[in-house]
């Protein structure tokens, strides 16, 4: 196996010996012979030990276990103990997603503070088979049937193309140690019943199994390049506007493709959706209807798809300022206030009023319905329902509506259009200029 590792690493790997590894170690199997095959291979290698402290006694055991060889083969070794329950419980996650964001948390600080180049960790080819069919059960596109990427930004999986078998044959021959982890034999983890049950089965069936996976991860993945490349060969026809908002979608140019509901799973993949039957039925829904994942929203808005990250300031509370305030932070920009001699400049982000006409303390807060104000320059009033579809925002837009108000009465549609009551005349003594950074 070590022939076969040094070939792979010098067709397919070649920059990793001239590079500053970190290897993530547990103790098992997989990384240890990962450790011995880089050692015996001169790479440049330092080792990570995660201690999640779920396992008691057999936790440290691991942890003393990996710096004795670390000793052993010379080789530089950081530890970390983490409170993996706490951790889970306080960001509710299962103990499993908890312990891998600690620990890829904590090899990428490690990466960028003591400057390693690449972080390798020991997935094999029968983990890659374990993901498939995980991904399969759960429900999935072509990118969840590709595979573990064997490079992930500075994350490297050496021994991607070897089986379980290989690696254990090589450590029986080598006469080398590992530690089994118990947990491992628990099938009530998904992971672990296919490993022990299920995946043994196949096997039966068919002994080349793992060879005939590789050809169709290979098969799969040349079909996601050629659907990478018909998706962006239509972002620019598709995709009328980006900003740091929304990102807008031509509805009718995606009704003319040749599966549109093919051609939205491959949008949107990327922003957490599940509901895609809702999401095709908004090409034909009313303005205004939407579908909602977990960090984004799509909305229809006459004739395009509107996506933009879920507002983390819907529902702020209002914000109180006192007559003595200068500036004040807020979640849409800092407002300055001042006195000024004359009104001079013309733009949307800077107000004059009269000061004698506010009440302090002024109040600061989201548009509601039924809200309404004068607009600056009209005579009457006008509800703020009205002014938006007047101005044809979108429901983006209204959403980051604030308004500036006085008492009850609202000063300022904020970077929008002043309240017609508080302006500026020929009795005004004391000028007050208000600007939004």
């Amino acid at each position: 196996m070590l022939e076969n590792f040094q070939n792979h690493i010098n067709k397919n790997l070649n920059f990793l010996k001239e590079s500053k590894l970190l290897i993530a170690i547990s103790g098992g199997l997989d990384s240890i012979v990962l450790t011995h095959l880089c050692h015996d291979l001169t790479l440049n290698i330092a080792l990570a030990h995660c201690n999640f402290n779920l396992r008691g006694k057999e936790s440290d055991a691991d942890e003393s276990f990996v710096l004795q060889l670390a000793k052993d083969l010379n080789k530089e070794c950081f530890i970390e103990c983490f409170d993996t329950l706490a951790y889970a419980q306080e960001n509710k996650l299962s103990t499993q997603m908890a312990a891998r964001e600690l620990r890829y948390n904590w090899f990428n600080e490690l990466a960028e503070q003591l400057q390693f180049d690449y972080i390798l960790t020991a997935h094999h080819a029968d983990d890659n088979l374990e993901t498939f069919l995980i991904n399969l059960s759960r429900g999935t596109g072509i990118e969840g049937l590709t595979g573990i990427p064997e490079i992930n930004n500075k994350i490297v999986k050496p021994l991607l193309s070897f089986s379980r078998e290989d690696i254990e044959e090589y450590a029986k021959e080598n006469n080398i140690e590992w530690r089994e982890d118990s947990s491992n034999t628990s099938t009530k983890y998904l992971r672990n019943k296919l490993r022990l049950e299920v995946i043994p089965k196949f096997k039966e069936v068919n002994p080349q199994l793992l060879q005939n996976f590789n050809k169709t991860i290979e098969h799969l993945q040349d079909s996601k390049d050629i659907i990478d490349d018909s998706i962006e060969t239509i972002l620019d026809t598709v995709i009328t506007k980006v900003n740091d908002k929304e990102i807008r979608f031509d509805i009718s140019i995606i009704e003319d493709l040749n599966n549109p509901k093919a051609y939205l799973y491959e949008l949107l993949k990327d922003y957490n959706f599940t509901q895609w039957n809702d999401i095709y039925d908004l090409l034909d829904a009313q303005s205004g209807k939407y579908v909602v994942s977990a960090t984004h929203r799509l909305i229809k808005d006459r004739g395009c798809l509107m996506l933009s990250e879920i507002n983390p300031n819907l529902n702020e509370k209002p914000i109180i300022i006192n007559e003595a305030d200068k500036q004040f932070k807020t979640p849409f920009g800092i407002l300055f206030f001042d006195e000024a001699d004359a009104i001079f400049g013309k733009r949307t982000n800077v107000i004059f009023v009269d000061k004698d006409k506010l009440k302090f303390p002024l109040l600061v807060r989201q548009w509601q319905e039924g809200d309404y104000f004068y607009p600056f320059g009209m005579t009457g009033k006008k509800k703020l329902s009205k002014f938006f579809k007047d101005e044809k925002l979108s429901l983006i837009d209204k959403e980051n509506v604030w308004l500036l108000c006085s008492g009850d009465d609202i000063v300022w549609v904020i970077n929008r259009r002043p309240d017609d009551r508080f302006k500026v005349t020929d009795n005004t003594k004391q000028i007050f200029k208000i600007e939004l950074q």
